[in-house]
């Protein structure tokens, strides 16, 4: 287990570092890496079933909107459906297209009392790179890991 613990710590030195309120933060191939080797672990995609179907999908994910599409309204129903679809002792990353709306993720679970929350940075497209464009500068689809059309 000393590949995922050095991953989990390094994690967890940056969440310290950032003042996060949750475990930890994860780049994207960190993640998949903690993903394959954390037994239970999940993989919470909080993007819009819109960016799911039109952007692209993570096989395997755990698939819930924090914010609805059309309308863009918070998913007043994420900590239930959360608690309903993610084993209570699982460690949990949560993903969104860029790392905001999960790092929200990541609060909103913490708070309603999960303690292994790790928060995807860079998210499934990373940042906008010099033209406005997403999926050159970080992100899971940028990293390589696995990922399918919607």
């Amino acid at each position: 287990m000393g590949k995922l613990t050095d991953l989990l710590t390094l994690a967890q030195q940056r969440a310290q570092e950032m003042n996060l309120p949750y475990a930890g933060a994860l780049t994207p191939a960190e993640a998949w890496e903690v993903w394959q080797l954390a037994p239970g672990a999940k993989l919470v995609d909080v993007r819009t079933r819109a960016e799911w179907d039109w952007v692209g999908r993570v096989p395997g994910a755990v698939e819930i909107e924090w914010m609805s599409y059309p309308g863009n309204q918070p998913n007043p129903h994420f900590i239930t459906q959360f608690t309903r679809e993610v084993d209570a002792e699982a460690l949990v990353m949560f993903m969104c297209r860029s790392g905001a709306r999960s790092d929200k993720a990541a609060r909103a679970a913490t708070e309603a009392g999960r303690r292994a929350c790790y928060n995807v940075l860079e998210g499934f497209e990373g940042d906008r790179d010099a033209h406005g464009q997403r999926n050159h500068i970080g992100g899971w689809r940028h990293a390589g890991l696995p990922w399918q059309q919607g």
